[in-house]
């Protein structure tokens, strides 16, 4: 491979690694940049909503005049096809790579990319994947109906089940049967993924999949619950027309396991982020660099906040230790907080920044931006400075009029009143309020 083409990877990496597109995250092989791995998060209101699907990305010789080689890793150890055009082989068949056969002008050309790509297989992950079948124009029956229907709901089951649950088991140590145990190298396989997709699924990405379980914990819970309403515990998938052989997606529902195994991984996920404290105490105490570093840090934002006389925010550590920030914010007049004394708990990993820190309110607060386990969903513009992170909570909680983005948006009953009726935004309005004034009442009483 040129030099020319290995910068021109750089680049692209480089770009969705610093976009704002917060559906697709990418990692390489420092050893061979060739080498990329992406997860694709599934589209809102599709079936595939919230699931991270990955996928191992190789650059030939030829490239950019020809595509890449790219394989679908989320298939279950290579017995799920989750679509009409994502292969359980881990094929993915599109005309932009060569591995179909398109109409003109849909063929790979050196304009395209790295992100063209993805976001040509995001785009497969539609509310109605049925229609990427050759042929589904002549579905019109009401069996080809039908199918559409169980084709989605065992989608929506399979992606909670494979493209959610057992990646974070896998980083969390969590065996199928509920119990745990430390995570290793040699242990990254569980009954329902094959060694080969264990080992190249989930390192790189583990901490962004845990910080959006957080996020979209609730998200997740609501679906398993109005799904199992609608159909039988361990009732059999119903197989589509093109499916067939070892290429299918097959097996059965059982939602209330899901609902069990999520309970579970958020337990987990809790577990792991109190350890930080005792994490970063022997830190601290062992004065390793990230240890100095935090502190040096949170010097310097106090310090900040003094010179600039910011009276809206009053920064601690909690017993001294550099990995546990206690953030007060008063809110400031004409912003949705006015008046309110809110806390708010950043813990931070001995691994920072490659693990990010997860923030929590200590109030409940219904905010679009604040899930019912009252944790903050907020976007840094610098991911290694908590001066931006810190800028970034506070943006959050004040954003009057966000725009609608179910990715960010992870209270959803909060969010269903915000973007409702006008009566329903009155509402929404008015239960931000109390919950506002009872802050002032707690950090009083």
């Amino acid at each position: 491979m040129s030099d020319q083409a290995v910068l021109r990877i750089s680049r692209e990496l480089s770009q969705i690694q610093h976009a704002a597109d917060l559906s697709i995250a990418v990692d390489y092989d420092e050893s061979d940049i060739r080498h990329v791995r992406a997860v694709i998060l599934g589209p809102p209101e599709t079936p595939y909503q919230f699931g991270f699907f990955e996928f191992a990305i190789k650059f030939g010789k030829e490239y950019p005049a020809r595509p890449p080689d790219v394989r679908a890793l989320t298939t279950n150890g290579g017995s799920c096809r989750f679509s009409p055009n994502l292969y359980a082989g881990g094929k993915v068949c599109l005309s932009i790579l060569g591995t179909w056969s398109g109409d003109r002008g849909e063929e790979w050309s050196s304009a395209q990319g790295l992100e063209s790509v993805l976001i040509s297989i995001q785009s497969l992950m539609s509310s109605n994947p049925y229609e990427n079948e050759p042929g589904f124009d002549d579905a019109k029956s009401a069996s080809d109906k039908l199918n559409m229907e169980q084709y989605k709901c065992k989608i929506r089951h399979e992606t909670i089940r494979i493209a959610v649950i057992q990646p974070l088991e896998i980083a969390l140590g969590i065996l199928p049967d509920g119990t745990e145990k430390p995570a290793t190298n040699r242990d990254l396989k569980d009954d329902d993924s094959s060694e080969d997709e264990a080992a190249t699924s989930g390192t790189p990405f583990f901490d962004l999949r845990k910080r959006r379980f957080l996020w979209y914990y609730e998200s997740y819970m609501q679906l398993v619950e109005s799904e199992a309403r609608l159909v039988q515990p361990k009732s059999q998938f119903q197989w589509m027309p093109f499916e067939h052989g070892n290429n299918a997606m097959d097996g059965h529902f059982n939602y209330p396991e899901l609902k069990r195994r999520l309970a579970l991984i958020r337990d987990r996920i809790s577990k792991e982020t109190e350890k930080w404290k005792l994490q970063g105490l022997q830190a601290k105490k062992d004065e390793i660099g990230i240890a100095v570093n935090l502190q040096r840090q949170f010097e310097q934002i106090v310090e900040n906040l003094k010179h600039h006389k910011n009276y809206s925010l009053d920064l601690n550590l909690v017993d001294e230790n550099p990995f546990l920030w206690r953030l007060t914010y008063f809110g400031r007049p004409t912003t949705p907080l006015e008046g309110g004394i809110i806390k708010i708990r950043i813990h931070l990993s001995t691994q920072f920044p490659r693990e990010q820190p997860r923030v929590f309110l200590d109030v409940p607060l219904s905010h679009v931006r604040v899930s019912p386990q009252g944790v903050l969903c907020y976007f840094p513009k610098k991911t290694e400075d908590m001066l931006h992170h810190i800028e970034a909570i506070v943006a959050a909680l004040e954003e009057d009029d966000p725009p609608y983005d179910p990715r960010t948006t992870v209270n959803p009953e909060a969010s269903k009143l915000f973007w409702g009726s006008p009566d329903d935004r009155k509402k929404y309005k008015r239960t931000l309020r109390k919950d506002v004034e009872r802050s002032v009442e707690d950090a009083l009483g």
